[in-house]
């Protein structure tokens, strides 16, 4: 009886210690962003495997996370990243390989490597979930006549504050294609010292004017409070804003800068073996499309096109409302990771500077 009772209370441990190990931590952006991917991906993961899945936010995940690998104390299982961050995160050797090839296939039977748009998979170390665009929006209550990225430094023909996210990275590529420099050439020009100062000088016209947000969840609000007219954001947010809080603001998709998000696992990560089961959960073909209910932003996956249907509201259209529709297209840049990933700290530390001037 005791052998018995012994062999129960340890087989009772182990199952009690395994059911609490069965925790992931997901660091994501916050807001309406980490709302869709809770519906699309967390809840239903965690209901089919049996598990709890945590979701925690920051202003740019891969900060924390490279932190946490640099002090060796990795509390966070998935981040979900952007691309040139994935890129650079990488190479320092402070994240997981994955394995593209394990992943499942598309929903036409497409193998995954076959299957996600081109870009989505070019790190090892990471895999694509979504496809979105930095935009500039404005409150069309206070705002008429915006036609193009060029209006959006006009302040003399559409006078009042705007919103720019501080950092370097979208700001000069806008302030070029507002100069006058064809997207296809934007990095070709900023590789050069005098495109560098040409796009500075460019945002050196508003600078007096700007409101600087950090966080995905600011400009919609600095627009709702009036302390902008017009603002640099996410345009998930704006999407989220107009149609499900019937806030007035339109999207000027003209020199819109598209991107990836992407789930990385950081190395050392305390459930790696569960991470790679959710990021194969959460980036299958189903799931992409499902997250696309409940916000503005592509799949990464080309067979997930076709199973984007209605926004949550069970009457909006998505398709015109993504990145990826023509009519966004017209004007589109695409950044480039490879840019960012070795000019990142350069160009950061100068527009520190320039702030400080």
């Amino acid at each position: 009886m005791k052998l018995k009772t012994v062999l129960l209370a340890t087989a009772l441990t182990s199952a009690a210690y395994a059911a609490q190990a069965a925790e992931l931590t997901v660091m994501s952006w916050g807001g309406a962003y980490e709302t869709s991917q809770v519906e699309a991906y967390n809840k239903p993961f965690a209901a089919s495997k049996g598990v709890t899945v945590n979701m925690v936010a920051a202003d740019n995940p891969a900060t924390p996370i490279a932190a946490q690998v640099e002090a060796n104390n990795v509390t966070v299982d998935v981040a979900d990243v952007e691309l040139s961050d994935a890129v650079r995160l990488c190479d320092e050797g402070k994240l997981e390989v994955i394995d593209h090839a394990a992943l499942p296939a598309g929903a036409d039977g497409t193998p995954a490597t076959e299957d996600f748009v081109a870009g989505a998979l070019v790190s090892e170390c990471a895999v694509a979930n979504i496809v979105w665009s930095t935009v500039v929006a404005y409150d069309n209550t206070k705002v008429s006549g915006a036609a193009s990225i060029a209006d959006f430094f006009d302040t003399a023909k559409i006078p009042g504050k705007r919103g720019l996210r501080k950092g370097a990275k979208a700001n000069l590529e806008m302030a070029l294609m507002a100069d006058g420099v064809p997207a296809s050439e934007v990095y070709a020009t900023l590789s050069t010292p005098e495109g560098v100062d040409r796009a500075f000088a460019k945002l050196d016209t508003i600078k007096a004017d700007v409101v600087w947000w950090e966080a995905g969840a600011q400009p919609p609000q600095l627009l709702a409070d009036g302390e902008v007219v017009m603002s640099t954001a996410y345009n998930g947010r704006i999407f989220n804003a107009a149609v499900a809080e019937n806030k007035p603001f339109t999207i000027l998709w003209d020199g819109q800068i598209m991107d990836f998000d992407l789930f990385v696992i950081p190395k050392g990560a305390p459930n790696k073996d569960l991470a790679m089961e959710y990021i194969a959960y959460a980036t299958s073909a189903q799931a992409l499309a499902d997250q696309a209910k409940y916000i503005s932003y592509g799949p990464s996956r080309k067979s997930s096109a076709p199973l984007v249907g209605l926004y949550q509201d069970g009457k909006t259209e998505m398709g015109p409302h993504m990145p990826t529709s023509p009519e966004a297209l017209k004007n589109a840049l695409t950044n480039d990771f490879e840019f960012w990933a070795d000019r990142d700290v350069e160009l950061s530390e100068k527009f520190n500077a320039w702030l400080l001037k």
